[in-house]
């Protein structure tokens, strides 16, 4: 059965399907107790998301099925799609589409085909690099001048925070931490866990306690209180798990924390991006959750730092 005979992965997939046990429970007792429409209404979004964590953990249990194979297929999808919503939130035109068929199919492929060969000195550089080079000049050669810089860098923006940024997740199955599962997948889980387990928790806390917003003009929504509050249960979370990872428990808090920030900080930069488009979600593939890169942009900055903290202090 792939990753999922391997019995920490178990505990924590039996942990996280005990939660959502839980909220789909509580969303149904709530449906039935709500009196108003706006209560309603948010526990028929609520619901609505519980469905689909539900489905998003059938795909990640599906994809350990078929071990490192898998999860890079998985993520390499997540990749094209998400690279492909933050590109239509931009104007098109037809030199564009010429270069977003390069960038799309070749260097998010072959970022995850080095990964998959556990190429690490590639694809570290492969995008930051090669295709930062590449990309103007395509532009110079075919002689489109007009706007260059800001086409050029639209095109950078997306394969750095949906391809490459987010194929960190994976990458951390190349690394061999010393007395660590040889494919750590549970590494993997844990940082999906802390990071999405952060995102939900700071709307919860948000909801509850939510008095000052902490960036109006980019997201109105957000809340001191619930930052506080979901980074803090975030980082406890990941704490009370650390036996799932090579950390001890003080290093997982320290690096939950590191991680959590990081990844706040990518929610609000996709965000900015998004109100400077004028659009409310990237997308609407994922229901209830806008599109693959509104559930994952903390993750796209959270999954870099997340990986080089593990590869700096716990590999040899």
């Amino acid at each position: 059965m792939g990753f999922l005979g391997d019995l920490t992965l178990q505990r924590l997939l039996f942990i996280v399907s005990s939660l959502f046990l839980l909220g789909t429970v509580a969303g149904l007792i709530l449906r039935f107790t709500a009196k108003s429409d706006k209560a309603r209404a948010t526990v028929s979004n609520m619901n609505t998301r519980m469905l689909t964590w539900w489905v998003l953990l059938a795909v990640f249990a599906l994809a350990c099925v078929f071990q490192q194979t898998g999860l890079i297929v998985m993520f390499g999808i997540f990749s094209f799609v998400a690279l492909r919503e933050f590109i239509t939130v931009t104007p098109a035109n037809p030199a564009r589409h010429r270069t977003l068929f390069w960038s799309l199919f070749l260097f998010t492929l072959l970022q995850y085909v080095m990964i998959a060969l556990g190429w690490y000195g590639i694809f570290s550089i492969l995008i930051p690099v090669y295709a930062f080079l590449f990309i103007p000049i395509y532009y110079a050669i075919a002689g489109h001048t007009e706007q260059f810089l800001e086409r050029t860098s639209r095109i950078h923006w997306g394969l750095m925070i949906c391809t490459y940024c987010l194929s960190y997740t994976p990458a951390l199955l190349t690394l061999k931490v010393p007395g660590y599962p040889k494919h750590p997948v549970n590494l993997v889980f844990y940082l999906i866990i802390i990071v999405e387990a952060s995102d939900i928790l700071q709307y919860v806390w948000g909801k509850l306690f939510g008095r000052t917003p902490i960036a109006p003009k980019v997201s109105p929504s957000k809340t001191v209180e619930g930052f506080v509050g979901g980074i803090l249960s975030a980082s406890a979370i990941g704490t009370a798990l650390y036996w799932a990872t090579p950390f001890l428990w003080w290093q997982a808090s320290i690096i939950c924390l590191i991680t959590t920030l990081v990844g706040f900080a990518g929610d609000l930069t996709m965000s900015a991006i998004k109100r400077d488009r004028g659009v409310k979600d990237y997308g609407t593939l994922i229901v209830g959750h806008g599109g693959v890169l509104d559930r994952a942009d903390s993750l796209c900055f959270a999954a870099p730092v997340f990986f080089h903290l593990t590869r700096y202090f716990f590999v040899n």
